[in-house]
């Protein structure tokens, strides 16, 4: 196995334990008015702690703190702002009545679909030609979501 491959099975049981935690954590808090601003304010400090202390303290150690570019700190905090965005998205569904059993799956099958085709989009270089096993793909992600969401316990 390869490295990347641990950090994948890393990121697949972080996200996947990521609603259940997140909908506790929201059901922990008496005050439902606030639950969700409450939850969402714990995960930003989780985000902080992981996404700016261990780089900073790990770039300082090694003496490269500098080397940052524009486009490098544009991208990286639009992808750190769409990540954040989805967590308030999650939270914010778990407020309205969404369950982790039907949001999680919604957003896990739908998140690889938009990735690809916004990658074919921005990236049509890298792609020569598009096989029709990306759509095939997509099609079963589909079927996939509805029978998780058609067959979950009621």
């Amino acid at each position: 196995m390869q490295l990347w491959m641990a950090f994948v099975a890393g990121a697949v049981l972080s996200w996947g334990a990521y609603g259940p935690a997140l909908h506790q954590g929201r059901a922990g808090f008496p005050d439902r008015a606030t639950a969700s601003m409450r939850s969402l304010l714990c995960v930003g400090i989780a985000y902080f702690l992981v996404g700016v202390i261990v780089p900073s303290v790990t770039l300082w150690l090694q003496g490269k703190l500098e080397g940052f570019t524009g486009r490098g700190i544009a991208f990286s905090t639009a992808g750190g702002f769409l990540g954040a965005l989805g967590a308030a998205c999650i939270i914010w569904a778990f407020q309205n009545g969404g369950k982790p059993l039907y949001v999680m799956p919604l957003v896990f099958a739908g998140a690889p679909v938009v990735n690809a085709l916004l990658t074919l989009a921005t990236h049509p270089g890298e792609a020569k030609e598009v096989s029709p096993f990306l759509f095939v793909g997509i099609g079963l992600s589909a079927v996939g979501t509805w029978m998780v969401l058609r067959f979950l316990p009621a």
